[in-house]
């Protein structure tokens, strides 16, 4: 049995390059960062929303049972829109996407385990399939459009 091997020459690296950025496969630069900006809305929105009603989620989730939500509320805003904008921008993103997973799950655990509630459920199953997308994130980054400095 004998192996055969293709050499790509030059003609076949180019076309590949320009197939790839045009027609239908154009998508594969485009949709990575339409479904970076969806799935970090709810973030961005979340920390902005703290950020507007600090006392009234501090007894949201004083509520709960949270202790220390002084020191919780700004970790959290911090979390929600440091992880957002590394995802969305393509800066450090495995690492955003990491934080915001295991944010996402912690936070379904404390504020959406009650499953006798068939909101509750579905709030938690919501959680369930943000994460499912943050660890694609992680698995396989964001995609060719990120924000580069002039410097890079």
């Amino acid at each position: 049995m004998t192996k055969h091997s293709v050499r790509p020459s030059s003609f076949d690296a180019h076309t590949e390059q320009r197939v790839s950025t045009t027609g239908l496969y154009a998508t594969r630069n485009i949709l990575p960062l339409i479904a970076r900006i969806l799935l970090v809305a709810i973030f961005l929105w979340s920390g902005v929303n703290k950020i507007l009603h600090p006392a009234e989620t501090q007894t949201y989730m004083a509520a709960f049972g949270m202790p220390l939500t002084w020191f919780f509320l700004p970790a959290a805003i911090a979390l929600e829109l440091l992880g957002s904008l590394s995802v969305l921008l393509g800066i450090y993103p495995r690492l955003g996407a990491s934080a915001l997973a295991f944010f996402t799950f912690i936070a379904g655990l404390i504020f959406h385990s009650n499953f006798s509630d068939p909101t509750e459920q579905i709030m938690f199953m919501k959680n369930l399939a943000m994460i499912g997308g943050l660890l694609l994130v992680v698995q396989s980054g964001v995609g060719n459009i990120v924000w580069r400095s002039r410097g890079r």
